[in-house]
């Protein structure tokens, strides 16, 4: 019989969440980078393998929050557990320890069954950390499964998915897919447009500038003709005049640059030619600015 199972992506910032849910649904759907809080909302992948639908949401990474923004990512984070059926708790392999909110996190996870991938075991060196660090976190918490992985390599990717799918075996879920078998998120087409824009500021620019920028999709429709063609005008949004002038660049090049490079992904993910706008403007210190958070959808 078909069934669905709310699984929760969580973690700290950069342990690769995002990377794993794009590996496990075998599309990319959540940007991805090297700094730190990339993703600020939940974003919904759904996984349908034979009879099981699996319903992953990943999650912003669990930190000490500066912002107004930052207190809304973790909210989120922490509000992806209510109606959830399981877990993935992620965190790097070879760690010695648990940081203090991965272990705050973990104390509320008492309900629901918790998977623990291990990431970036491409990483360890000595392998001999790898057994200590699982004897260690499966002595303080009862895991439903402990799997090192490498979301960056695919490693061993297919027996997390075997976990996942005997887990949704053992329990009592609903008897239907909640969604087509076909649907790959629930992200609308726009946001993610935004989010390819974004992840090319947060990849090509540095320091507290692309944190504090934001996306919105202000047009985007196909234009009429033989071959397909997507017209798209965004706006990103930065807080100071200062970081208008590093995002638009000496006679323009930066923003040309994340142009250019947005355009090509935006092409591959939409299959067509894309035709690529983008304007600059300054809202002060819109992150704690609870009214700018809600119209970016951010809230």
């Amino acid at each position: 019989m078909p069934k669905t199972m709310f699984v929760s992506i969580l973690g700290l910032p950069n342990v690769g969440k995002s990377s794993l849910l794009n590996r496990l649904l075998g599309e990319k759907i959540a940007i991805v980078s090297e700094k730190p809080q990339t993703t600020r909302t939940r974003i919904m992948g759904v996984l349908t393998q034979g009879e099981t639908q699996l319903v992953f949401t990943d999650t912003p990474g669990l930190h000490r929050p500066r912002t107004k923004l930052g207190e809304h990512m973790v909210r989120a984070a922490h509000d992806s557990l209510d109606g959830v059926d399981a877990c993935l708790f992620v965190t790097e392999a070879g760690r010695p320890a648990l940081q203090e909110e991965e272990t705050a996190m973990l104390r509320q996870l008492r309900r629901q069954p918790v998977i623990l991938v291990l990431n970036k075991v491409d990483l360890l060196p000595e392998k001999a950390r790898l057994a200590r660090q699982i004897a260690q976190l499966s002595g303080g918490y009862a895991f439903a499964a402990v799997v090192p992985a490498s979301a960056l390599r695919g490693s061993n990717l297919d027996a997390l998915r075997e976990e996942l799918l005997a887990l949704a075996d053992r329990l009592d879920l609903p008897q239907a897919y909640l969604f087509p078998e076909d649907t790959l998120t629930d992200q609308p087409e726009r946001v993610i447009a935004a989010e390819r824009i974004r992840e090319q500021l947060l990849r090509l620019l540095d320091q507290e500038v692309p944190h504090g920028t934001a996306v919105t999709v202000e047009q985007m429709k196909e234009r009429p003709g033989e071959a397909p063609l997507l017209d798209i005008e965004a706006v990103i949004t930065c807080e100071r005049e200062s970081h208008k002038g590093i995002l638009i660049g000496k006679g323009g090049g930066m923003l040309k640059t994340v142009g250019t490079r947005a355009r090509k992904e935006l092409e591959a993910f939409f299959g067509c030619q894309v035709n690529l706008k983008l304007w600059v403007k300054v809202k002060e210190d819109w992150r704690n600015r609870e009214g700018l958070i809600k119209n970016f959808g951010l809230e």
